[in-house]
């Protein structure tokens, strides 16, 4: 079993020991696919020059004239983040899958990795696409962007599912002392922090091959993005706000999720009027990752009803 966040940052401040692996045991009561190669049989990729300047590369699946959906990966993640969940999702919906700026194979600009830096290229983003209105998944970081995107641009956003999230990241003590090890990083980044990183997110196991994959993502991510992502999501707080979000919202969190407590995750469904949360048992950070049929299946079911 993994380590969750706050004893990644215990170890990383004070030990420095390596990483530990994961099981490679299937992350849900059903089958994975084959392979993670299988994600991208029905996947089509791309990339766009935004509006905003960024050049952002993501990959999407199901029908042309679907409902459209898109999802925000977390923290030093990237598209891949989703691939036990999108080769396990009906056609019938119009998905895109982002890398986000300084993440993946998306362009790093210099500036600016603040929350409203991101949510801008998402809505340039949809007009790249032309989509007038969309449904945001986001996991994390990318749960946030999907918030701020909520409050400043609401009449681009149909509904939103906030996985691993919370009210606000402003305050919380595991960001806080992780910040303290990323703010102490230098490229390369050292493949020992990732990996430990990485596997401390999950608390039921994930496929060895899914871990090794999130690992090669977020080490394309250089120290700077790392450091300065981080501290866009400390220094927003629109907890204040999170009333205005008028939307469906499916909000799903794990128990033993080591970065936003059982009791931040129902703040959050209390802030958010109308919303539905969803608590996932045994489950860590990534409950897409870590039970995958669970979380399409549930969010399948929410989109339907939009």
């Amino acid at each position: 079993m993994t380590r969750i966040l706050p004893s990644l940052v215990a170890v990383l401040l004070f030990a420095g020991c390596g990483p530990e692996a994961t099981s490679g045991s299937e992350p849900d009561l059903v089958s994975a696919p084959a392979s993670l190669e299988d994600s991208s049989r029905h996947s089509r990729e791309g990339s766009v020059r935004l509006s905003t300047g960024v050049t952002l590369r993501y990959v999407e699946q199901g029908r042309q004239d679907g409902p459209v959906v898109v999802f925000l990966h977390g923290y030093t993640d990237s598209h891949h983040t989703w691939d036990l969940d999108l080769p396990r999702f009906p056609r019938d919906f119009h998905i895109y899958a982002l890398d986000q700026r300084g993440h993946g194979d998306s362009s790093r600009p210099a500036c600016c990795y603040t929350q409203q830096s991101f949510a801008k290229d998402v809505v340039a983003f949809l007009d790249a696409k032309r989509v007038s209105r969309a449904v945001l998944v986001g996991h994390s970081m990318g749960s946030f962007i999907a918030q701020q995107v909520a409050l400043d641009y609401p009449h681009r956003v149909k509904g939103l599912v906030l996985v691993g999230s919370a009210p606000t990241v402003a305050g919380n003590e595991v960001a806080l002392g992780l910040k303290e090890v990323v703010d102490t990083l230098t490229d390369p980044v050292d493949p020992a922090f990732i990996h430990e990183f990485q596997a401390s997110t999950f608390y039921a196991p994930v496929p060895e091959s899914y871990l090794n994959t999130v690992v090669a993502e977020s080490s394309k991510v250089p120290a700077r993005v790392w450091q300065d992502a981080l501290d866009g999501l400390i220094a927003e707080d629109h907890s204040a706000r999170l009333g205005r979000i008028r939307v469906p919202t499916l909000i799903i969190g794990g128990d033993h999720d080591g970065f936003f407590s059982v009791e931040e995750q129902r703040a959050l469904a209390r802030a958010i009027p109308n919303s539905k949360y969803l608590l996932y048992p045994e489950t860590g950070h990534a409950p897409h990752a870590e039970r995958p049929q669970r979380f399409v299946n549930d969010v399948h079911h929410f989109l339907k009803r939009l």
